[in-house]
């Protein structure tokens, strides 16, 4: 340990520079009909030369493995022994896969990789998963309440008396396609990658230095899925489907913070889930690592401030205005990417989505996804302090079912308070 430790400090190696990188790496074609032909993503640090990708796994946290690296807690040279670490469910292959378009932002193969490329694996390549699927049981307050007041009811199945739900649950690491994720936003290659580097202070030298490298693991969240009932329904159109795609919110989803609806809206989703998995449909919960519209959770709690110290108190008609005075921006989440976990799964139709978000909305819809039945959340659901945010958002373009609020009927939130 302590010579591997040593020789790991002997010299720096800049990948950007020959010697440092593989001038051939393993290539990698985007969308191709089978695992084998696409080619493994190789973000491993193990091997550098072997590397045929911009950036390393673990998404944001690969800081906290450099970090043990350094202190000498983790040797560098470490490979995880996977044995019995394969999906507790097969998700896929579906159709989707196999669109380079349809999929830019996760690996869709990213677990199988095991199974897919073992003969690479057998040879010494680091190959290591982006995907991981496992079994729990899900068990919170709001469903022992719907338990209680009837709306759901245990069938030993979905449900269990004592209302602890069975869930499948799987997490996903970003996997970014540059050319298809220009493509999305309507900007050339090297554009975004000009962008990437120089707004991330240069964090990734080889987006400007290596074009042949089109793969990119940023260094941000990525996705956890929840699944209620049969995964073998995935991909087949006659599966009724219920689904939420929601949007990291911690004050709220964790805490129970009620100067917004995230948690309520959460939970509804939930119990819409559990519901359509008991009629023998599916319900899938998609949350999304993206803390105050991805604009962070200290830009967040800024405009909270700004929000209620303002002339008039907590104001709907200035809602996103105030945000925008803070970071620049309203909102940063990109929901164009967001559709390529639900390729992933092969739906073509969402029975019930549960959100009120246009965005959400078009960018699932415009992507090819049929959704039938929007639900709202229901008013009882909504906290008194988060009214202001609630008809700022319908005011906006939300979906509702009710009457649109004008300039005149959005009301000044006076009194509230600082804490949230």
């Amino acid at each position: 340990m302590a010579n591997q430790k040593k020789q790991s400090r002997s010299h720096i190696i800049l990948t950007s520079h020959p010697g440092g990188r593989s001038d051939k790496p393993v290539p990698i074609t985007w969308g191709a009909p089978t695992a084998a032909e696409r080619g493994p993503v190789i973000g491993t640090v193990t091997d550098p030369k072997r590397r045929n990708v911009i950036g390393t796994h673990s998404g944001s946290y690969a800081v906290y493995r450099a970090l043990a690296v350094a202190s000498g807690a983790l040797s560098p040279l470490h490979i995880p022994d996977l044995t019995n670490t394969a999906p507790a469910e097969p998700i896929g292959p579906f159709g989707q896969w196999f669109d380079p378009e349809k999929i830019v932002s996760l690996d869709p193969w990213g677990h199988m990789t095991s199974e897919a490329f073992a003969g690479m694996i057998a040879e010494g390549y680091d190959i290591r998963p982006t995907i991981a699927v496992t079994k729990a049981h899900l068990k919170m307050p709001e469903i022992d309440e719907a338990m209680e007041s009837g709306r759901l009811r245990s069938d030993n199945r979905i449900l269990g008396p004592t209302g602890n739900a069975r869930v499948t649950k799987a997490a996903v690491e970003p996997v970014w396609y540059l050319p298809a994720i220009a493509g999305r936003f309507g900007i050339e290659e090297s554009e975004l990658r000009r962008g990437l580097f120089e707004y991330t202070g240069g964090m990734f030298p080889e987006l400007v230095t290596r074009p042949d490298l089109k793969v990119f693991l940023p260094p941000i969240g990525g996705h956890t899925l929840y699944f209620f009932g049969d995964l073998s329904g995935l991909g087949k159109p006659e599966t009724e489907i219920a689904c939420r795609v929601h949007d990291e919110c911690n004050g709220s989803d964790v805490f129970g913070s009620d100067i917004c609806t995230c948690r309520p809206y959460l939970t509804h989703g939930i119990e819409v889930c559990i519901e359509t998995a008991q009629r023998g449909g599916l319900g899938i919960i998609v949350y999304n690592r993206k803390e105050g519209r991805a604009l962070g959770e200290v830009t967040k709690f800024l405009v909270y401030n700004a929000r209620k110290r303002q002339e008039g108190g907590d104001r709907a008609d200035r809602y996103f205005e105030r945000t925008e005075c803070v970071a620049g921006v309203q909102d940063v989440r990109f929901q164009q990417l967001m559709p390529d976990v639900l390729h992933w799964l092969g739906l073509k139709r969402i029975d019930r989505f549960v959100s009120m978000s246009d965005m959400k909305h078009d960018h699932v819809t415009g992507s090819g996804i049929e959704i039938g039945e929007r639900v709202p959340i229901p008013d009882e659901l909504v906290p008194p302090d988060a009214r202001v945010e609630i008809d700022a958002k319908i005011h906006a373009g939300y979906h509702t079912d009710k009457a649109t609020p004008t300039e005149s009927d959005l009301t000044i939130a006076k009194g509230r308070s600082l804490n949230d």
